[in-house]
């Protein structure tokens, strides 16, 4: 049975690449790197009650279980190039797997990403994706480089994949699908984190929440960060369905955004929102690097903003 699920999941997701010398069907997988490059290499794992509500469309988990990762590949400005996946269910339900696989396939065709191995076993539904992508040599965005004066940018808008977790709750979620949906399948701004190669001098994805995620280029970079809250961009749907307390706390704490937060010299901060703009994302500033430790909220008046929400915590109680 694991051999067919996995030959089941190779069919939806085969993609021909010359440097992958042996995929799936060995012990492991052999690849070869291309001359000149390096190799950037992200892992996560979604846990059903966790990382996805239960009830959650397979196709939707699929989608999501490969997006998280190509999100860390475009944090570091790297080309996807294949995938591994490892996937743990209580049962051997073949339209699961067909529609994880359909979901998983959706998304990794246009960037061309070959799945090469991977792994099933019985337990509490949890998928774990590993992916590899290519970087120029010295061209790879870090956390670490964020210069005081650097100007602090955001793609897309914030806060609609947790107002979407809220919104589930609700005994009829349809009048919130486009929250929802920005949940189930966020976008990775793959495209975006290439453009950024050579101009930004910090970047990670915003996955805990911006105020949690910037406190790791903070503590990388040994700057302080201070966003200015009104400035934080939220989309129609967040704020038709939201007042703007909750609307401000999701986008400054919710998580599962999946947007690249950056810093960039203040004089490239406007050839960057232009960039943004042609890729469909947008960029936004919201803040900028200043000397200290740590990131600071302010609001209209320039007052500290204590959110209700600093971000997702995997460990807390």
């Amino acid at each position: 049975m694991e051999f067919d699920l996995i030959e089941r999941i190779r069919r939806h997701t085969e993609v021909h690449r010359d440097d992958v010398i042996e995929g799936i069907g060995d012990d492991a997988a052999i690849v070869a790197v291309p001359a000149g490059r390096e190799l950037a290499i992200a892992i996560d794992t979604l846990v059903e009650g966790v990382h996805f509500p239960p009830g959650t469309s397979p196709a939707d988990i699929g989608w999501k279980a490969l997006a998280v990762n190509l999100s860390d590949l475009a944090a570091m400005g790297a080309t996807p190039a294949w995938a591994l996946l490892a996937l743990t269910t209580p049962g051997g339900d073949e339209a699961f797997f067909d529609g994880l696989a359909r979901g998983f396939a959706e998304l990794a065709t246009p960037y061309r990403l070959a799945l090469i191995g991977g792994d099933t076993t019985r337990g509490p539904l949890t998928v774990t994706v590993a992916v590899h992508g290519f970087t120029t040599p010295g061209e790879a965005l870090l956390r670490s480089g964020a210069r005081v004066g650097d100007v602090v940018m955001v793609t897309g808008t914030l806060g609609d994949a947790a107002a979407g977790l809220r919104c589930l709750a609700e005994a009829d979620a349809s009048p919130y699908a486009a929250l929802v949906d920005r949940l189930n399948r966020p976008t990775p701004r793959v495209s975006a984190g290439q453009a950024l190669r050579g101009i930004a001098t910090a970047c990670i994805d915003i996955s805990d929440g911006l105020v949690a995620d910037l406190g790791h280029i903070c503590t990388a970079s040994g700057v302080g960060i201070d966003i200015e809250a009104p400035l934080l961009p939220r989309s129609s749907a967040l704020l038709t369905h939201f007042v703007e307390a909750d609307a401000l706390d999701f986008a400054l704490g919710g998580g599962d955004d999946y947007e690249l937060c950056f810093t960039v010299p203040a004089d490239r901060a406007g050839e960057l929102s232009s960039t943004m703009a042609r890729l469909g994302c947008g960029a936004t500033r919201v803040g900028r690097v200043v000397e200290g430790s740590g990131v600071r909220v302010l609001d209209e008046h320039g007052g500290v903003y204590e959110p209700s929400r600093t971000g997702w915590n995997h460990f807390a109680a």
